[in-house]
């Protein structure tokens, strides 16, 4: 089964979800992507990403070249955007992660965030099914080693909170099609 990765435009397959970083990695062969690259992968403007530098939201490209890190807190931002508001984005992210301007201060790398919660979304219908998000969540959490205490707790908070605000934005995608039927 196909499905859109979330926060991008790419479309993949389901069994990909256990081996996203596999996809990605290679996009970064070359040293980090351009601005225009980031832009494809996400679906967003190239100003907007700019904005989002320039407001403190991730770290600004060196040399004009995105790291993975960077482009998983785009992601991020980017998937939640539909759901949530900039500000409560920016708070939770910084519930985990400090100046978001600031790698040097995260207790876990945006692109390990990510990767985690992807696995989570793809499970997503089945987990809103059976009621079982925290063991998924802890699942994905099995091999983080915490850099503090209480990190992973934050963690599995903010990965929980990411997951229904994805649903939710599913949801919304799916009744605003079928509204569009009504016509």
């Amino acid at each position: 089964m196909q499905w859109i990765l979330p926060g991008t435009v790419l479309e993949a397959g389901v069994e990909d979800a256990a081996r996203v970083e596999g996809l990605f990695q290679p996009m970064f062969l070359a040293g980090g992507m351009v601005l225009s690259q980031v832009s494809s992968i996400t679906g967003l403007e190239p100003y907007i990403i700019q904005n989002w530098v320039k407001r403190g939201f991730l770290a600004p490209p060196q040399n004009k070249r995105y790291t993975l890190r960077q482009l998983c807190r785009i992601l991020n931002i980017n998937m939640l955007k539909g759901v949530l508001p900039m500000e409560r984005i920016c708070g939770l992210l910084t519930y985990i992660n400090g100046q978001l301007d600031d790698e040097s201060d995260d207790t876990i790398d945006d692109s390990q965030l990510y990767f985690m919660f992807v696995r989570l979304a793809v499970q997503a219908k089945e987990l809103d099914k059976n009621k079982s998000w925290a063991p998924a969540v802890e699942e994905v959490l099995r091999d983080y080693q915490e850099p503090i205490p209480g990190a992973r707790e934050r963690i599995a908070k903010v990965l929980r909170i990411m997951l229904i605000a994805y649903v939710a934005a599913r949801m919304k995608e799916e009744a605003e099609a079928l509204l569009t039927q009504l016509d």
